[in-house]
């Protein structure tokens, strides 16, 4: 389906989480126009030191940072103009959660401190406990940088690290496809595709050692009401990147998930609706694989009916379609979905990873009518996961595409809601949060095409009408002409009280066009400043997306 809930939370472009993402441009320390290199990082003058490490003069150190990243007063302890970043991956496994201090020399962080129109530029240097240490950093809010990511933040203490699904001494192989020996019995008699409101029946495989989810493929015809496959002309496509090596001495497994066809009632017009949902499952065995691309992984077992679960649901879908001239005052109702997604070890920490769907509900684009209906959906895995709703809506503009050539692009914006299925549908399915106000670049409004006047613009809007933000996400997505499509070139993160953020340089390239969106981000228990990813992965979350037009920098 997408990159996963890479869509549900990003608006379906290419992901950037500090780590950089991998349709950027390579980085370069080079200072542009309206950057000023600051290098109080390698040769610091004072007379205090705060472990070990030279601090600004009358600074004294006040006590330890707390590493444990689970309390809200991590910057206790460290010194004014002293800023400690570093990036501490959680892996969350059925035994508990480890975690793994990453090297941050090979892409290390920068400070951009911004100085009314212009930034100055820190580089830092490694510090000696771990992570990236910065000094000379004043008060108040800087730009923290990490390849393609921005942190707009004034913490002194940051950790950039995430949280992963699986055990930690997983390895992963440079291979995302493997041919398949399928020998799959006592299925549900399957269904085959009739159409986008009926997508009959499919297989999953994903796992809960090591962080695997995988569509599969099968090129042989499957007679309706079959209930067994066997065959090795199928292959399994990773949908989060490189294939993890199966190690059977680690106890790893996989699950093998069908998911049937079920009936949601008709359309206004008549159209059958159809969703799709587990109906059954096998766990194989620990079991030894090495994916190369070439050798086939064997997937055997018998299947089971999965434990069901039914249960009402009533999504009032016009209300969110009325939003659609707040994300862009031309922009039409985009297609809604409704999802059950697992969370793996339970729901404390948030949704962890990505296994799946246990249902996916998917409407005509457009659609506007209060749905309800009762759905239901297996589950196959350990009563002590969770389970997430996700409902998400889009929203499309579709203007001249900034290159003259006459084609027609496609800008969209999102709502996207996730929490706990008893509380999301607790009640009506409704937006509980509006999308940014009064969008600008350089004080004109952000729906309008042109021509700015600098590669180093504003940015501004006024905060939603509906709901309280804890934090805003704006994506800027480089047009490129060749394909004919924006992708994701720079993200910025900030907290909820922002509701301005200057471009630094370098960001924007001369003579290129681009798309800015800015989404407010409705999620109580995230702690964007100073542990920002690892967070943003608590319940419950919402956001909502605003667009610009098409915009060409000089």
């Amino acid at each position: 389906m997408k990159s996963p809930r890479l869509s549900f939370l990003l608006g379906a472009t290419c992901v950037a989480w500090l780590v950089g993402c991998g349709s950027g441009s390579p980085e370069s320390n080079g200072l542009g126009a309206g950057l000023s290199s600051v290098d109080t990082d390698t040769d610091s003058t004072g007379d205090g030191t705060w472990m070990g490490e030279p601090i600004a003069e009358g600074c004294e150190p006040d006590g330890g940072v707390p590493t444990d990243g689970g309390v809200p007063s991590a910057d206790a302890g460290v010194p004014s103009g002293v800023v400690w970043v570093k990036s501490t991956s959680r892996f969350h496994t059925s035994v508990g959660i480890a975690e793994r201090e990453e090297d941050l020399s090979a892409n290390p962080p920068e400070i951009l401190v911004p100085t009314g129109s212009t930034f100055e530029l820190h580089l830092g240097s490694p510090h000696r406990e771990g992570g990236w240490l910065f000094t000379g950093i004043r008060q108040g809010q800087y730009y923290l940088r990490r390849g393609s990511t921005f942190l707009v933040t004034s913490a002194r203490y940051v950790d950039v690290g995430g949280n992963r699904l699986g055990r930690p001494d997983a390895q992963y192989v440079d291979v995302a496809s493997s041919p398949l020996q399928v020998n799959l019995l006592n299925l549900a008699p399957w269904q085959n595709w009739e159409g986008s409101l009926q997508q009959g029946s499919s297989l999953q495989l994903t796992s809960s050692q090591v962080d695997l989810f995988s569509t599969t493929s099968i090129f042989d015809f499957i007679p309706d009401g079959a209930t067994s496959i066997v065959t090795s002309n199928a292959v399994m496509d990773s949908v989060l990147g490189n294939l993890p090596v199966f190690e059977a001495d680690k106890g790893d497994r996989l699950y093998v998930n069908q998911l049937s066809e079920f009936s949601a009632g008709f359309l206004p017009d008549g159209r059958p609706l159809g969703y799709t949902a587990v109906e059954r499952s096998v766990q194989v065995g620990a079991f030894d694989f090495m994916p190369d691309g070439f050798t086939p992984m064997p997937v055997t077992g018998l299947l089971q009916p999965a434990r069901m679960r039914e249960f009402p649901i009533e999504w009032r879908l016009p209300d969110f379609a009325h939003y659609a001239s707040q994300v862009h005052p031309n922009a039409q109702p985009g297609i809604p979905r409704f999802d059950l997604v697992p969370g793996p070890h339970g729901l404390q920490e948030g949704w962890i990873g990505y296994t799946g769907e246990l249902l996916t509900l998917s409407l005509p684009r457009g659609t506007a009518y209060d749905l309800t209906a009762r759905l239901r959906f297996g589950n196959p895995y350990p009563s002590n996961w969770g389970v997430i709703g996700v409902v998400s809506y889009s929203f499309r503009n579709q203007e001249p595409m900034p290159d003259g050539s006459g084609r027609v692009g496609s800008i969209t914006g999102n709502y996207t809601e996730w929490d706990a299925v008893d509380n999301l549908i607790a009640g009506p399915l409704v937006p509980k949060l509006s999308p940014p106000r009064a969008f600008t670049i350089d004080g004109v409004p952000a729906s309008v095409p042109r021509r700015v006047g600098t590669v180093s613009p504003v940015l501004a809007w006024s905060p939603p009408s509906v709901g309280t933000p804890s934090a805003y996400r704006v994506s800027i997505q480089r047009f490129d002409p060749d394909f004919g499509f924006a992708f994701t070139w720079r993200v910025l993160y900030m907290p909820g009280s922002v509701t301005q953020v200057r471009l630094p340089p370098e960001t924007l390239e001369p003579g290129t066009s681009y798309i800015a969106t800015v989404s407010a981000i409705d999620s109580p228990n995230v702690d964007i400043e100073n542990f920002p990813f690892r967070t943003l992965d608590r319940l419950p979350y919402r956001s909502f997306t605003a667009t610009s037009s098409y915009f060409t920098t000089p």
